[in-house]
């Protein structure tokens, strides 16, 4: 058969297209321009300053037909109807995609802005709703003869080149919670399409069904439906030299960034004038959500040709197929034209995506990624993303990223690939370990790259400071924080430096933590010694003004009377009012007589020196008298008669001369005013002969002292 578009499609019919493109790179904080694929947002804020991408492909291709296990399906005694498992269902798919990312970069406009210029060449081939017994009936070995009840089915291929221009913008950056957003506009220029539509299809062929004489045969094809056939120019002519066709067409991407940065203050860094800056070489988030749409837009074949056939014939046989010059010439013979148009549209496949990202720490991440078609299966001139759900735990750092992809996929079930990029290379795939250990692998892909990373570069601090060079005042000269990064100086030259100097700019001793001592009070007396700096005072006096304690007008330095208000004439002391002069009593002789009559009455108990208790008002009596003269000495003499020996009596009248005196004291006169002595017998007033005379000695006197 010489129809090429349809032997282009039973090819590629093995394969099951995916669009989804560099499985587990893209989740790569380091994946750099090749991220504006997924969502626009992701190159602005980026760990570089400039990514430059020179060549990247990627591959995805499966089915929900055939499994195999690629192991056996490597050796040369496998037979792929036999060995493989076959999956047949009225809605079977095929297809493949590749992605070819060219020449790309991206660069920063400013701290809050980026841009990207990005080139891709992308193709979708796919065969969607064929019914699996279709394909059993064509390869059943016992017989050529098949009947095919396909029903509704499409089968689309397209290629087409585009170039983007992508900006993003940071629009909110408030500590914990980071967003921006970004879009691409992207240029596209077919490079080719082609599709076929059938509807109601129904072919019966029978392989000796038409008697051509001679007792050869051939086949002959039964059919009813119909079919769209759709393709640009006329490539499908055996003598058709291909040009770029006139197909061009625009697509947007649109997309947003959420981060949660619940330790924002790690990662700035601020100096004593309040100037920040961002640590850009770090991941900052904890919690990274996206979301995007891509490939909004359409590619315009003006010159394409579709045309809708009723297929409906049953005297078409196999020469007149093998005969035709192509398909058009083959449809157009045996078939009814309905409807035909000069131009047709393909539609690019718009997609929606959302992807979750978890920092464990600084280098260990799990990322959550869902890719959701917005095209219709099966939608003529339409490519079509299949639905995917992505986990992929990964290590990141900024020379060596490491990701291994659990994804499943419509279609195709559970897979689990593995990436790697170090540096400028880039290689991995979303299905590799699925591949090599499974029996029933139904998709696989894979991808390659190289790119010239420039990083953006841990701060520097060329004096090892502390202090990053962007916020250093001094960059090469080591200096505190709180200094801007600069040495404390001295400027006034005081020994003291600036930074504990209250007055850095004039001189002062270290006590006065560099400050000149003042004189507040301008007394003269520096305030460093002055005992009363904020009041004016006499130097003499320590700064301090002079107080008058009592209040007398007269200062305390003059005062010989500090605490009892004078007068300034006598020096601060009262004026002393002399007292009139009393007279010394005298003590008269009837005064010195009356105290002896008192005396003489003074009665002691026989041979003892205790006065007997009825002499006390005697004694009180003579205290008075004793106490009108205060400042008269007074002697108090004791006397006793004969009887008795002379040692007996002398010591006798000693104790009853001090018995009196006792007395008198303890009653309240002064002790240092009265002497006693006792004379025994030896000065008798009478005659010891007689009892009268001897009660007259026995006596006590008290004279006055002269």
């Amino acid at each position: 058969m010489k129809k090429i578009t349809l032997y282009v499609l039973l090819l590629v019919g093995s394969f099951y297209v995916e669009a989804q493109s560099y499985i587990g790179f893209l989740t790569d904080n380091y994946s750099g321009v090749n991220s504006v694929i997924s969502n626009p947002a992701n190159i602005v804020d980026s760990r570089f300053k400039l990514d430059i991408n020179l060549a990247g492909a990627s591959v995805f291709a499966g089915n929900d037909y055939y499994g195999v296990n690629v192991m056996d399906a490597l050796k040369d005694d496998y037979d792929f109807d036999l060995d493989a498992t076959k999956s047949p269902s009225n809605d079977n798919n095929i297809g493949l995609n590749s992605d070819v990312m060219g020449p790309s970069f991206m660069f920063n406009l400013s701290k809050k802005s980026s841009i990207a210029v990005f080139t891709r060449a992308r193709s979708f081939v796919g065969i969607n709703e064929i019914n699996g017994n279709t394909i059993d009936a064509i390869d059943d070995d016992e017989t050529d003869d098949f009947v095919v009840n396909e029903g509704d089915f499409t089968m689309f291929g397209q290629a087409w080149a585009e170039v983007g221009l992508a900006y993003a913008r940071v629009f909110m950056n408030n500590e914990q919670h980071f967003l921006k957003g970004g879009f691409s506009l992207k240029y596209l220029q077919g490079i080719g399409s082609g599709y076929v539509y059938g509807k109601n299809v129904t072919i019966n062929y029978d392989a000796d069904g038409t008697d051509l004489g001679g007792g050869e045969t051939t086949g002959s094809i039964n059919s009813t439906g119909e079919l769209t056939y759709g393709r640009f120019d006329n490539f499908d002519g055996d003598d058709y030299d291909y040009e770029l066709p006139d197909a061009t067409g625009f697509g947007v991407d649109l997309g947003f960034v959420y981060e949660w940065r619940p330790n924002h203050a790690d990662y700035t860094k601020t100096n004593t004038k309040g100037d920040a800056y961002t640590l850009k070489h770090k991941s900052k988030y904890k919690l990274k959500l996206g979301l995007s749409i891509t490939d909004l837009g359409s590619i315009n074949y003006k010159n394409g040709v579709e045309d809708v056939y009723d297929i409906t014939n049953s005297g078409v046989n196999e020469d007149n197929f093998d005969d035709a010059d192509d398909i058009e010439d083959f449809l157009s013979t045996f078939y009814t034209l309905t409807e035909s148009n000069s131009s047709y549209k393909t539609k690019l496949p718009t997609a929606l995506h959302f992807n979750a990202d978890w920092s464990f720490s600084g280098k260990f991440y799990l990322n959550l990624n869902t890719d959701f078609a917005l095209t219709k299966k099966g939608e003529i001139g339409t490519s079509r993303i299949s639905n995917i759900v992505s986990l992929t735990p990964r290590f990141e750092s900024r020379w060596l990223g490491f990701y291994v992809p659990l994804s499943v996929v419509e279609n195709i079930g559970f897979q689990a690939g593995a990436g790697l990029r170090m540096g400028p290379l880039y290689v991995g795939s979303g299905s590799v370990l699925s591949v090599l250990t499974s029996d029933n692998t139904k998709g696989a892909d894979v991808y390659a790259g190289l790119k010239i990373p420039v990083y953006q570069g841990k701060p520097r601090d060329k004096d090892k400071d502390g202090v990053i060079d962007k916020l250093d005042a001094c960059p090469k000269e080591a200096g505190p924080l709180e200094n801007n990064g600069c040495p404390w100086g001295d400027k006034d030259d005081d020994a003291i430096l600036d930074n504990v100097d209250e007055c850095p700019e004039q001189a002062g001793p270290e006590e006065n933590n560099g400050c000149p001592w003042g004189d507040k009070d301008e007394d003269s007396v520096l305030d460093n010694v002055d005992e009363c700096p904020e009041v004016a005072g006499a130097e003499e006096n320590n700064g301090c003004p002079w107080p008058d304690t009592d209040k007398d007008g007269v200062l305390d330095k003059d005062d010989q009377c500090i605490d009892v208000v004078g007068t300034v004439a006598n020096n601060g002391c009262p004026e002393v009012v002399p007292e009139p002069v009393v007279p010394e009593p005298v003590v008269t002789k009837e005064v010195q007589k009356t105290l002896n009559n008192y005396a003489k009455t003074i009665l002691f108990n026989s041979g003892k020196s205790s006065i007997k208790a009825e002499s006390n008002e005697v004694l009180t009596e003579i205290v008075k008298i004793l106490q009108e003269y205060p400042n008269s000495k007074f002697s108090i003499e004791g006397h006793t008669d004969s009887a008795g020996s002379d040692t007996l009596n002398q010591r006798l009248s000693d104790s009853r001369a001090n018995a009196v005196k006792k007395f008198l004291i303890d009653n309240g006169v002064d002790q240092f005013r009265l002497t006693s002595k006792g004379f025994g017998e030896s000065l008798p007033i009478a005659n010891n002969a007689t009892s009268s005379g001897r009660a007259q000695n026995r006596r006590v006197e008290i004279n006055l002292v002269k």
